[in-house]
């Protein structure tokens, strides 16, 4: 299995993955609101390939939040018959130690706490994100003492 970033020849196959592990119409989430026209943070989107195929894949956006930069992480996927190998775990972990080497101070995502409180994510209260996103899915690590706001696109 290797670990790389994302490639330009990589796109297709990893739409193809999100379309394949998410419900139709994932493009009207919330989230995707805070992608359009912003490139994704090229250095944090990462592919896990075997000799056959691409297993898995994580990207990662840049966000505002009160004036202060974050990072938001997804969509993470491993393609099902690749799930329970501990894929999703190493592209997230990886992919944070990453973002942290590369002096990103915040991340956060919308999620399941208990899948990634493992990761030290935690809800984030008075971080808001674009509705109709249910507040306590909203989950950040890092520096988010005094972060409050709505969390809008960053196309700087």
């Amino acid at each position: 299995m290797e670990l790389r970033p994302e490639t330009p020849q990589d796109g297709w196959e990893v739409e193809a993955l999100y379309d394949l592990c998410f419900v139709p119409g994932r493009e009207a989430l919330s989230s995707y609101r805070l992608r359009d026209g912003v490139a994704p943070v090229a250095e944090l989107c990462l592919v896990l390939r075997d000799a056959d195929a691409l297993a898995g894949a994580i990207r990662y956006w840049p966000v505002r939040v009160g004036g202060a930069r974050a990072l938001l992480l997804g969509p993470v996927a491993v393609h099902p018959t690749r799930q329970g190998e501990g894929l999703g775990a190493w592209l997230i972990g990886d992919s944070l130690t990453r973002a942290e080497a590369l002096g990103w101070e915040r991340v956060l995502l919308v999620g399941d706490a208990p899948y990634y409180g493992r990761f030290g994510f935690a809800r984030l209260d008075g971080v808001v994100m674009p509705p109709p996103t249910n507040p306590a899915r909203v989950l950040g690590r890092g520096a988010w003492a005094g972060v409050r706001g709505v969390v809008v696109r960053d196309a700087a």
